[in-house]
């Protein structure tokens, strides 16, 4: 089989708008549709503050508006994934009643956990420590990687809060019920090795190339049929089917959607030729 030349970042970029310096975001595109962002607030370990919530809400519209986008990496600035919510935020209004600090709550939930909404399979790349509403992001994205050094903790009852950012459904969604209570009333830290032991990653690599394990790992979702990989993450972007038969009825259908596609008869053709296949989404 002959190699592919491999992906290429697109200059100029797509996504040159959003910069560390002003976005606390860093957006870069390859030429097979992977879109990696780096959450990028290095002073305040990458904190999800409202700035970077600005902007991460104006990245998800223009990704959703993108139809060369196959695949979107989250990823976080030099050691540490993210250390979760601006705390200076949180707590900069002690005196406000309680329903408007519920308004302003879900308002930073729905910004964030938007990403679920995205129709392309989304993947965490925990290159160091999710705390909180970070680690609440990865649970939000389809697939996450952790590094040896990644570390993942929801302390919330630890800080004096309640939960929050969805993770009292994401978590035992991801590990079940019962891991979930552990690491939710206990707060603790759970490693890298423990993280894969759970469930909570897919996989563990060295910090050293850790990012290009990852992109290849995208590069690969990005080469195959877009339609029937949006269609699958629809499939299971609420859990799993409520019994056998919504899953026949949904597959059904959905199945017999990509069977109209150009990209089945190449799917079909590239292996009967042994040869990679060339999806064009349609």
């Amino acid at each position: 089989m002959t190699e592919a030349a491999p992906p290429a970042l697109l200059d100029p970029s797509p996504y040159a708008g959003f910069d560390a310096e002003h976005d606390h975001l860093e957006v870069a595109a390859y030429d097979d549709g992977v879109v990696v962002v780096t959450l990028s607030w290095p002073e305040r370990r990458n904190a999800m503050g409202l700035t970077m919530t600005d902007a991460w809400v104006r990245l998800l519209a223009a990704l959703r508006a993108d139809p060369a986008v196959r695949a979107v990496v989250v990823t976080g600035a030099g050691t540490v994934f993210s250390s979760g919510g601006d705390t200076s935020w949180i707590t900069s209004e002690p005196d406000a009643a309680v329903g408007d600090l519920r308004l302003r709550m879900i308002g930073y939930y729905d910004a964030w956990l938007a990403v679920r909404d995205l129709e392309v399979p989304t993947i965490a790349a925990l290159n160091g420590a999710a705390v909180g509403a970070a680690a609440a992001l990865a649970l939000a994205c389809d697939l996450r990687y952790a590094s040896a050094s990644a570390r993942f903790a929801v302390p919330f009852t630890a800080l004096g809060m309640h939960p929050g950012m969805g993770t009292t459904y994401l978590l035992p969604e991801v590990v079940g019920v019962a891991a979930a209570r552990d690491l939710l009333l206990t707060g603790r830290v759970a490693d890298a090795e423990e993280m894969l032991r759970l469930g909570l990653v897919s996989s563990v690599s060295g910090d050293d190339g850790f990012l290009d394990g990852v992109l290849r790992a995208a590069h690969a979702i990005a080469a195959t049929a877009p339609l029937a990989a949006r269609l699958t993450k629809v499939a299971l972007a609420r859990g799993p089917h409520a019994d056998l038969e919504s899953a026949r009825q949904w597959e059904a259908v959905a199945q017999s959607v990509t069977l109209t596609t150009a990209d089945l008869h190449e799917g079909i053709a590239a292996s009967r030729e042994k040869r990679r296949p060339r999806f064009t989404g349609r």
